[in-house]
């Protein structure tokens, strides 16, 4: 499952997760439904019982060259061939990888049907939100760590303000718009 298609900043990310077939971890669903605290807990949980895993990211940049869903696609790739051993199937959230050999289902709304991809789902997400609070480090005026770089009220008058900085998604729209009129 991937992470962070929506953001206007910071990298996209992916994870792949492989865990044995009788393992039923309480509490993991779909990431968007499960508070953050309870996802970095979960994060460990996972990755302590998953059979093996992998991570997959995509720059903003890569996502400003080749589109949102071409880098979803890479950072899923790259997710998958992460893992050791590779999987013999894999099971995927409403998307297809043609350049992958493993055979694939693509289940819509699978984060909430399949608990492998709801389990990738938050390995993902908490992995993109820590590459976030590191961004805040480097971006402290931009408040990172609170929106993730999400299109909040917040994040899009403190854009205004002080204008995209390396970690806006050029491609998005407002950050292109706004580097469109300012001539740059």
């Amino acid at each position: 499952d991937e992470a962070g298609r929506g953001p206007l900043a910071g990298p996209g990310g992916a994870a792949a997760v492989v865990l044995p077939p009788e393992l039923f971890i309480p509490g993991v669903t779909d990431s968007k439904q499960v508070p953050e605290q309870e996802r970095e807990r979960l994060y460990d949980v996972i990755r302590g019982q998953a059979l093996c895993f992998g991570i997959g990211i995509v720059d903003e940049r890569t996502i400003d060259e080749v589109n949102i869903y071409q880098a979803t696609i890479i950072a899923m790739e790259r997710a998958i061939e992460a893992l050791s051993p590779q999987p013999d199937y894999l099971l995927l959230d409403a998307m297809t990888l043609p350049r992958i050999a493993i055979p694939q289902k693509s289940l819509i709304k699978g984060d909430c049907r399949s608990h492998s991809i709801a389990a990738a789902s938050i390995l993902a997400k908490v992995t993109r939100d820590r590459l976030m609070r590191d961004l805040h480090r480097k971006f402290p005026h931009y408040n990172f760590e609170k929106h993730k770089g999400y299109g909040t009220k917040e994040h899009l008058a403190l854009i205004q303000k002080f204008g995209p900085c390396d970690a806006h998604r050029r491609s998005f729209n407002p950050v292109a718009a706004m580097l469109k009129e300012a001539g740059r």
